[in-house]
């Protein structure tokens, strides 16, 4: 019995084949598109998955102010924030989020955070997601490619 065909393949940092992809967030739910994004930067949909390195993709969003809630999540959830000091707590809704500048960006970048792991692989994870609130980005350069999220689980 060959005993080399049963060998575990883990992938390394240079094993890994990371791909630039586009994703539309246009009338996306932000929960389920930012738990499919997650997945992505993380690299589960990839056969060489492993846990412990970084063999996800290079993701950017497009049109993320057209993200949508359901529900009445848009005025009744709140994401708490601590300033440091006391009394320093303070509350956020997603409108009041999507209000402020930037707002699209940084309460998805908030959500697709959560759902990754909370080390430093999770931290450099992140550093693979670009958010655009409009159509255009500037990673042409990479030719990304586009891909329709609903077809993930």
């Amino acid at each position: 019995m060959d005993t080399l065909s049963y060998k575990t393949i883990s992938a390394n940092q240079e094993t890994a084949q990371k791909e630039w992809v586009v994703v539309d967030a246009t009338d996306q739910v932000l929960g389920r598109l930012g738990s499919k994004v997650a997945k992505l930067l993380r690299g589960k949909y990839k056969p060489n998955f492993t846990p412990h390195v970084d063999c996800g993709d290079n993701v950017i969003i497009i049109n993320a102010e057209k993200i949508r809630l359901t529900g009445k999540k848009m005025t009744d959830r709140i994401y708490y924030t601590y300033t440091g000091y006391p009394g320093g707590q303070r509350e956020h809704t997603p409108a009041s989020i999507l209000a402020k500048k930037n707002g699209a960006e940084r309460l998805l970048r908030h959500v697709v955070k959560g759902m990754l792991p909370k080390n430093r692989l999770g931290a450099k994870l992140l550093g693979n997601l670009y958010i655009y609130e409009g159509a255009e980005h500037k990673h042409e350069a990479q030719s990304p490619r586009a891909i329709d999220i609903n077809l993930y689980k």
